[in-house]
């Protein structure tokens, strides 16, 4: 768990009303600069965006195939990926320096908190070594094929994180052909959703779910 014994309280805000992507970004970066800095607490900020496509620093030409809607340069790592109404997006801010250093187990328990969330609503969610996000097995739909219902992407300055993880509640689900989600173009891989697999879950419920495991791995929230 990344929950150094002595840490404070991480601050648990939602946004209720959809939030412009570039106000996002500029409020997230003055947060995490005054994390840095000692003068702010480490935030979890959970909103939805506006139907919007994202270009992470990994971004291939190509990965847009049908600019239906705004496109931008997110600055963390990762290729295309999509955000919009019924989608909780939660921007995750935390100082590694007092937490644990090292990319790879941040990144493993963003994962988990996932899994955890999903294991909430009876759904298995797995990671794949050869694919980011979260995976859920679609029998339904041939031999092999798999779903994504939650994207990962982040950036860290000075070692405090940025952007973090993509939730699918009840987006509308073709708004994703219009970019090859993440670099994969194989059929076999498509994308879901919590209400796509037979969950009726509300956002509040979502999100419920998501602090009691978030504060399982990452220690309390206030």
């Amino acid at each position: 768990m990344l929950a150094p014994a002595d840490a404070p309280p991480v601050e648990w805000l939602i946004s209720n009303a959809p939030v412009a992507y570039d106000e996002a970004l500029a409020a997230m970066e003055a947060r995490v600069a005054a994390i840095s800095k000692g003068t702010a607490a480490e935030c979890v900020w959970l909103l939805e965006h506006p139907p919007l496509y994202t270009a992470g620093t990994s971004a291939r030409d190509g990965g847009v195939v049908d600019a239906r809607f705004p496109v931008f340069e997110a600055g963390r790592g990762g290729q295309m990926t999509y955000h919009g109404p019924g989608q909780r997006v939660a921007y995750v801010m935390l100082d590694l320096n007092r937490r644990k250093r090292d990319l790879r187990v941040f990144v493993a328990a963003l994962e988990d908190w996932i899994i955890a969330t999903l294991a909430g609503f009876n759904i298995r969610g797995e990671r794949r070594e050869d694919r980011v996000g979260v995976w859920v097995k679609r029998p339904d739909k041939g031999e092999a094929h798999e779903d994504k219902i939650a994207a990962i992407g982040i950036r860290v300055k000075r070692w405090v994180t940025l952007h973090g993880i993509s939730l699918n509640v009840e987006p509308d689900l073709t708004h994703f052909d219009g970019i090859v989600p993440c670099g994969i173009a194989d059929p076999r891989y498509g994308v879901t959703s919590l209400v796509d697999l037979g969950i009726p879950v509300t956002m509040p419920e979502a999100d419920a779910i998501l602090r009691t495991a978030f504060e399982d791995r990452f220690g309390p929230t206030v």
